[in-house]
C-alpha cells in the first residue's frame, strides 16, 4: 500500500468518524464518504449503495461529474454490487460494460464508464452495502494498491456509520420516552388539577350568582374560560409531544390502565356533585393503547363536566366496557338535560375525536329523561 495514499485514507476515515459520531445528518456523512472514496481512488464517480433485506442494492449517495438519475437507482442481488454487498470479496473490472462478472446488470446511467471497483461498505455484522468507484471509458484501470486502500476505507467508514446510527437510534429512543413521560404527566396530573379547579369555580359562580356584582361575576366567568383555554392548550402540547412517530425499533407509548383513569375522573366529579356517581367496569381495561385511552378519558371528562355544570342530576351512572369490538363508554344522568343555550364546543370536540379515530359518538338529552352520552371506539 502506498504510504501517501494510506495516510490520505486514514485522514479521510478520521474526518468521517468525527462527523458521524457528532450526530450530523447521515445523508451528509454518506456524501462525505463517496467524495473521499472518489478522491482516494482518483475516480470520476463514487457511489454508495445500501443493501435491502431481499439483497437488492439502492444508490443512496453519489459524487462525481455526472450523477443525474443515479439516486434511488436499484440493482438486483445478482449484480456485482449486490454480491459484494452480501459479503462477497471486492470486485475489480477493467471495463464494467464488457466484463462477464459485471456487464449483465450495468444500467444505462453507468454505461459511459469503464474501469470499476466495488468494496464492501462495512464489515461483518456492520455490513451496510457496497462502495463502488468508476472511471471514464478508456481510462487507466484501478491498481491493486488503490483497491486495497478503497477496501480498507469502505470497511472502516461503513462500520463507523453503522455505530453512529445505533448511537443516534438510542438517543431517539431516550428522547421519545422522555417526551412521552412529560406528555403523560401533563395530561394525567396538570390537566386533571386544572379541570377540578375550573369545575369548583363554576360551581361557586352558579351557587352565588345573585350575590356577585356584575363585574365580579364577569371576572369569575373569564377566569373559568381561561382555565378551559389553558386545558386545551396543554392538550395541544401533549399532542405535539406525542406527534413524532417512533421508528420501527422504538417502543410504542406505554399502554394505559383505563379503569384507574375512570375511577379518578369519577372521584373528582363526585366531590363536585356532592354524591358519588355509580361506576361499572367490565372487560380488560389495563392495557388500552395510550392514544385510544386518551380519547375515552376525554369523553368521560366532558360528559361528567356537563353533568356537574348543567344537569342538576341526583343520580349519575358511568359504564365502561371493553369487548372484542373495542371500548364502549356510557354516561347517564337523571337531570334536566343539556340546556339549549349552553355552548356545545366540548361535545363537538368529542364528535370530532370519535370520527377521527374511527369511532362513534352520540348524545340523547331531554328535560324529562336526563342525558345519555355514548362514546364507542375500536382498538384496531
Amino acid at each position: 500500500m502506498e504510504p501517501t495514499l494510506a495516510a490520505r485514507a486514514l485522514s479521510a476515515a478520521t474526518e468521517i468518524t468525527t462527523t458521524a459520531l457528532s450526530g450530523d445528518d447521515p445523508g451528509a456523512v454518506l456524501g462525505s464518504v463517496v467524495r473521499h472514496a472518489a478522491e482516494l481512488a482518483d475516480a470520476d464517480l463514487g457511489v454508495v449503495m445500501v443493501r435491502a433485506d431481499d439483497g437488492r442494492v439502492t444508490v443512496e449517495s453519489a459524487h462525481g461529474t455526472d450523477t443525474a438519475g443515479l439516486l434511488g437507482l436499484v440493482l438486483p442481488a445478482e449484480s456485482a454490487a449486490g454480491r459484494v454487498a452480501a459479503g462477497g470479496e471486492p470486485i475489480v473490472a477493467e471495463d464494467v460494460t464488457s466484463d462477464p462478472r459485471t456487464s449483465r446488470f450495468v444500467p444505462e446511467e453507468l454505461r459511459s464508464y469503464g474501469p470499476f471497483a466495488a468494496a464492501p461498505f462495512g464489515k461483518g455484522g456492520r455490513l451496510l452495502g457496497v462502495l463502488t468507484v468508476y472511471r471514464r471509458r478508456d481510462a487507466e484501470p484501478f491498481s491493486a494498491s488503490t483497491v486495497e486502500v478503497l477496501t480498507a476505507f469502505a470497511g472502516q467508514a461503513g462500520v463507523v456509520l453503522a455505530l453512529a446510527e445505533g448511537a443516534n437510534a438510542r438517543h431517539r429512543v431516550t428522547l421519545y420516552q422522555e417526551r412521552e413521560r412529560i406528555a403523560r404527566e401533563l395530561h394525567d396530573v396538570i390537566v386533571q388539577r386544572l379541570y377540578a379547579a375550573g369545575m369548583q369555580l363554576d360551581r361557586v359562580r352558579r351557587r352565588m350568582r345573585r350575590r356577585f356584582a356584575g363585574a365580579d361575576g364577569a371576572r369569575l366567568g373569564e377566569a373559568i374560560d381561561q382555565l378551559d383555554q389553558t386545558i386545551e392548550e396543554i392538550r395541544g402540547t401533549v399532542r405535539a409531544l406525542r406527534s413524532p412517530e417512533p421508528e420501527p425499533h422504538e417502543p410504542e407509548p406505554a399502554a394505559t390502565d383505563l379503569a384507574e383513569s375512570a375511577r379518578a375522573e369519577v372521584r373528582i366529579a363526585g366531590e363536585l356533585l356532592g354524591y358519588p356517581p355509580t361506576l361499572e367496569l367490565s372487560g380488560e381495561l389495563a392495557d388500552i393503547p395510550a392514544e385510544r385511552a386518551d380519547h375515552v378519558r376525554a369523553a368521560l371528562r366532558e360528559a361528567l363536566s356537563n353533568v356537574v355544570r348543567h344537569s342538576g342530576a341526583s343520580e349519575t351512572r358511568v359504564t365502561l366496557q371493553r369487548d372484542r369490538d373495542g371500548v364502549r363508554l356510557r354516561v347517564r344522568d337523571n337531570g334536566c338535560g343539556v340546556p339549549r343555550d349552553v355552548a356545545q364546543r366540548g361535545l363537538r370536540h368529542l364528535s370530532e375525536r370519535a370520527e377521527a379515530a374511527g369511532g362513534k359518538f352520540f348524545i340523547n338529552s331531554s328535560p324529562s329523561l336526563g342525558t345519555l352520552v355514548a362514546f364507542d371506539l375500536p382498538l384496531s
